[in-house]
C-alpha cells in the first residue's frame, strides 16, 4: 500500500487516531470516538470514511456479533466506494484490495458464532480477491490468517483467534 495520502483529510485523520487510542488499550474512548464519528458521517456518508471506521470499529467489540454488525457495514461501504475515491486518499489505492481482509473478518465473524457455512462462503469470497493483495508482509500476514480461519473452521473451532486480522 502507498505511504503518502494524496490529500488532506480531517475524517481519515481522526479515525485514525482513535484507531491508535483504542490499540493503546482505551477501547471504550476509541469506541465512543468512531461512534460520534460514524453519526456525524452517516449511512450515506463517504464510503470510504464508512469502510474504514465500520472496519476499525469491529476490532474494538469483543462480541462476535457486535463485530460482525460493523464488518457487515464496512463491506456494504466498500461496495459503494470506487478506486478513484480510494486513490484520492493513498494513490495507487485500489478497492479490490480491502476485500481479503473484510471477507476475512466476517468468516471470522461466522465462525466464532458457529456459522460455519457463512464463514466458509466468505472464506471462498476472500480467496478469489488473494490476487488483488500485495506481495508484501501486510498481504502475507492476511493469508496466514485466512488459512487460520479456514483450519479454525474446519476444526469447528469458534475459539477467539488472539487478532482479527492484521492493519
Amino acid at each position: 500500500m502507498p505511504t503518502a495520502p494524496a490529500g488532506p483529510d480531517p475524517t481519515m485523520d481522526a479515525i485514525g487516531q482513535a484507531v491508535t487510542e483504542g490499540r493503546t488499550g482505551s477501547t471504550l474512548s476509541a469506541r465512543r470516538k468512531l461512534l460520534g464519528l460514524w453519526f456525524e458521517i452517516g449511512i450515506t456518508g463517504d464510503p470510504l470514511h464508512r469502510c474504514s471506521l465500520a472496519h476499525y470499529l469491529a476490532d474494538l467489540y469483543e462480541d462476535p456479533a457486535q463485530a460482525l454488525a460493523w464488518d457487515v457495514r464496512a463491506l456494504d461501504a466498500a461496495d459503494a466506494m470506487t478506486d478513484q475515491r480510494a486513490q484520492e486518499h493513498h494513490a495507487g489505492l485500489r478497492v479490490a484490495g480491502f476485500y481479503p481482509s473484510l471477507h476475512l473478518n466476517l468468516a471470522d465473524n461466522y465462525r466464532r458464532l458457529g456459522s460455519f457455512d457463512a464463514a466458509t462462503a466468505h472464506l471462498h469470497a476472500a480467496e478469489e480477491h488473494v490476487p488483488d493483495l500485495p506481495q508484501d508482509a501486510y498481504g502475507a500476514l492476511l493469508r496466514t490468517a485466512l488459512d487460520e480461519v479456514a483450519q479454525a473452521v474446519s476444526r469447528r473451532d469458534t475459539t477467539k483467534r488472539p487478532r482479527r486480522t492484521p492493519e
